[in-house]
């Protein structure tokens, strides 16, 4: 028998890992590529007048009277995607990914910290402005929905009545004023050492904004009726949002009265609920992964629970488990929804990432009856996700935009779509945009970084800007999405 052959082998795979590794992870794609681009898609869908340093230079000012009409300044934030209206709920959840991506992955992205930090700012500016115009009053909207869907317009452009909403002491809105805080307080984590005290001034409005979303409860979609619905109304109603703000607090001011409500209310907001979604809409199992940290870094009993259903949500996701029971394409991509997929296929993939940075932290594992999942489990499971999105999969496509050999071309998004007021100077009037959104010819402006809807559960992709359900791109698709490529930026020759 030789034995030299598998010794070869052996000393090969060795080198291979250890001396080799960029050469072995060829096969990966560019995470560091990727993660710059990621981040500079917020750009393309800023609102406001843009500063010197804007890099999608086919984009230009926008909005400036936005808020004007009702004596408040509500210039600035985010399009939460191809559309041209600024919705609150969406952009302060957008808000909250891109803190928590900074927060856990920035010390892996420093060439892009600066940036990360910026598409964070952005935001919370806006959401800064939106909290303190009005005393007891939160704008959590600008622009008629209904009315901008009838036009295929440049942002640049718009001529569509910009309608301002708000969520007020009679009209509650617990749901976006409560994530709204928990941006603000997110935020103001990303900012503790570089920015004191905008970092205080972000912390003290997100105590000030709770505390109206907890004293004046209700669904901002009853008080907001048709002007959010069907576009982004609160299905899992506001409790969730209550129990993930005070989370973010406790995690941002490291008060204990925050932790106190927490243990108060938990169960009746959804803590004893197994859950396996998360998105804009549905916080609650964000909130177990990230009150897990606290449970497993101080031992702190009475947040045991969320420990448990982590455990729960991540062994759901997991094939081979006894609680598995997620859907998966014959391709491999995580499947939750036929509108816009790959919003929960980036938030899970960050998920498994932070808690798979939890447990390696703090010595812990994932127990799933009588298995147990690593964080390397976790870690290869999220990996093959963002492997799929960035063109590993059936159709051989890259599904974030300007990425990769082959990505969409026909991208829902009107700014992207229209040519650009660089290279048309004139107005492009309502009607006249149609044209563009039913044209066969691909988008003039790239949209560099944008991860649109995605396949279906068959991975096939249609790339028609007509099929917004799958080639929109969205905010809240990309803001987790950055957490996860940073992790994978810094750890591709080990993964």
């Amino acid at each position: 028998m030789d034995t030299t052959k598998p010794m070869f082998l052996i000393q090969l795979l060795f080198i291979c890992f250890s001396m080799l590794g960029a050469i072995c992870s060829a096969s990966n794609p560019n995470y560091a590529d990727a993660l710059e681009k990621s981040i500079l898609f917020f750009e393309g869908q800023r609102s406001g007048k843009l500063p010197a340093n804007q890099r999608l230079t086919w984009r230009g000012d926008s909005g400036l009277s936005d808020g004007s009409s009702y004596h408040v300044d509500l210039v600035g934030g985010y399009y939460d995607a191809g559309d041209n209206v600024k919705f609150g709920l969406p952009m302060a959840f957008t808000t909250t990914m891109l803190a928590w991506s900074v927060i856990e992955f920035g010390s892996l992205m420093p060439g892009q910290i600066q940036n990360a930090r910026e598409a964070v700012r952005w935001s919370a500016d806006y959401l800064l402005k939106a909290a303190t115009a009005t005393p007891n009053t939160l704008y959590v909207q600008v622009g008629d929905p209904n009315m901008d869907h009838r036009c295929w317009e440049r942002p640049e452009d718009m001529d569509t009545p910009r309608n301002v909403y708000k969520v007020s002491t009679q009209n509650p809105g617990s749901d976006v004023a409560a994530e709204t805080a928990a941006a603000l307080a997110a935020a103001s984590i990303v900012f503790k050492d570089s920015d004191p005290s905008y970092s205080a001034k972000l912390l003290q409005t997100a105590m000030k904004v709770f505390d109206f979303a907890d004293h004046y409860r209700g669904a901002y979609s009853d008080s907001l009726s048709s002007a959010v619905c069907p576009f982004y109304c609160s299905y899992s109603g506001y409790h969730d949002e209550l129990l993930w703000g005070a989370s973010w607090l406790h995690r941002a001011s490291q008060d204990s009265s925050y932790l106190a409500y927490i243990q108060s209310n938990g169960h009746t907001m959804g803590a004893d609920e197994d859950d396996y979604s998360f998105s804009w809409d549905d916080k609650r199992v964000g909130t177990k992964v990230l009150l897990s940290k606290s449970f497993l870094q101080n031992r702190v009993e009475e947040l045991q629970l969320y420990k448990i259903h982590a455990d729960n949500y991540i062994c759901s996701l997991i094939p081979g488990t006894s609680s598995f029971q997620a859907q998966y394409t014959p391709g491999g991509l995580f499947y939750k929804a036929s509108e816009s997929n790959l919003q929960y296929v980036t938030s899970t993939a960050f998920l498994l990432l932070t808690y798979a940075n939890y447990l390696t932290s703090y010595g812990g594992h994932a127990s799933c009856g009588t298995a147990t999942v690593t964080p390397q489990n976790l870690i290869s499971l999220a990996k093959k996700q963002v492997d799929y999105i960035l063109g590993q999969n059936p159709a051989k496509m890259s599904y974030m935009v300007g990425f990769g050999e082959r990505y969409p071309q026909h991208v829902h998004h009107r700014g992207s779509s229209l040519p650009s007021v660089h290279s048309h100077p004139s107005s492009i009037p309502c009607n006249a945009g149609f044209q563009y959104l039913y044209s066969g010819s691909p988008n003039p402006n790239i949209l560099v970084g944008a991860v649109v809807g995605g396949p279906d559960n068959r991975d096939s992709f249609n790339d028609d800007r007509n099929n917004y359900q799958q080639a929109e791109p969205a905010t809240y698709i990309n803001a987790p999405f950055v957490g996860a490529l940073a992790f994978f930026a810094a750890n591709s020759v080990a993964n």
